[in-house]
Formats: structure tokens, sequence, C-alpha cells
């Protein structure tokens, strides 16, 4: 039953050998055999755990970087001036596409099941059946007694003291990231006891 099963998923779905070595485009020899020599330098250090092998490792590891950069730099050139061609100045648009999709956020989900029941996969659709789905949730009327349930309260409201502020200020925790405003309890502490 197992192969059966395998077998099907692998003339319906494929077979991968998995990820591999990942050649990004600015891969050549001469990158590949520092990344090699800095994998190697590593291995050893790894097992005789000493000092000289560290030293060496971290040398082969500041060359493979060395190496990466220019390969980098020599190969941005090249694009750079290969798209300065007159022939492959639709190039351009095809990157800039590509960056754009690469950095969009990926959001929702690839398909929808609409209204009728119909599996709707490209994003128009996906957009109209959601745009569909909520002006009907606006549209619906909810039930409501009309009672407000909290108190209504008449006449100014009462002025926020900086001794309130201060004493809020000190409950806080320290070294804590700032929230959407920015601003850090300490900051604003510091400059809150100025005032008093």
């Amino acid at each position: 039953m197992k192969n059966i099963m395998m077998e099907t998923a692998q003339v319906t779905c494929g077979l991968s050998k998995g990820p591999g070595i990942q050649k990004h485009w600015w891969w050549n020899e001469e990158v590949a055999e520092a990344v090699r020599e800095k994998k190697k330098k590593y291995g050893n250090w790894k097992k005789e755990k000493l000092t000289e092998t560290w030293k060496e490792y971290k040398k082969s590891k500041q060359n493979a970087k060395r190496v990466i950069s220019l390969a980098k730099g020599k190969k941005q050139k090249e694009c750079s001036s290969e798209l300065n061609e007159p022939n492959h100045q639709n190039e351009i648009f095809r990157i800039a596409k590509q960056m754009v999709k690469e950095r969009q956020d990926i959001m929702g989900s690839n398909y929808l099941k609409g209204v009728s029941g119909k599996v709707i996969v490209d994003e128009k659709g996906i957009k109209d059946s959601w745009k569909e789905y909520m002006e009907k949730l606006i549209k619906e009327e909810n039930q409501w007694d009309h009672r407000i349930l909290s108190g209504v309260k008449e006449g100014p409201a009462h002025c926020i003291r900086i001794k309130e502020v201060a004493a809020a200020l000190k409950k806080m925790k320290r070294h804590k990231a700032p929230g959407l405003s920015g601003l850090v309890p300490a900051r604003v502490g510091d400059t809150v006891s100025m005032h008093i």
C-alpha cells in the first residue's frame, strides 16, 4: 500500500533531490573554492579545538568574505554594463518586476471559495469576493436595544496631573522596547521629573 501511494505521489507531484548547494547569481569557481576551504578549516577546528586551527579558520573565513565581495562587485559591474547596451534595455524592467515581486508581503491566501461555491484563484477575483463580503456585512442591520451601557459624563474631562503621570511611569518596567509612539519610559520619566 505504501509503495503504491509513494509511486502515485511521485508521478503526480514529481520528485525533488533536496535543496543542495544554493548557487547565487555571483557564484563562480573561485568563490566555490574559497567556501570549500573555509568549510574544511572549520571541520579541522571542530575536531581538534586548537587555537592554531581556530586562527586558520578565521583567516580562511575572512578570505572567503573577501572573495565573495569581489565576485559580487565584478558581477554587478558586468550586469550594469550589459543593461546599458540597447538590446538589453527591457532587462531593467524584468529585474525591477522581479524585485517588486520578491519584496511583496504574502498576505491572505492563493484561493478563496466564493458565494456561489466556486473556488476563486485569481487575485482580482479574490479582492472582489472580499469586497462583496465586507459590503454585505456593512449593510446588514444588527440587533441593538438602543440603551447605552456606560454612563455619560457631562462637562469637561478632568486634567491629568504631572504627579499622576510620574506615578504611572514608576510602575512601568525599565529597559523595554518603545511602543508605536517611540517613547521609552526612562526618557519620559526624566522629562516628567524635571517638571516636578
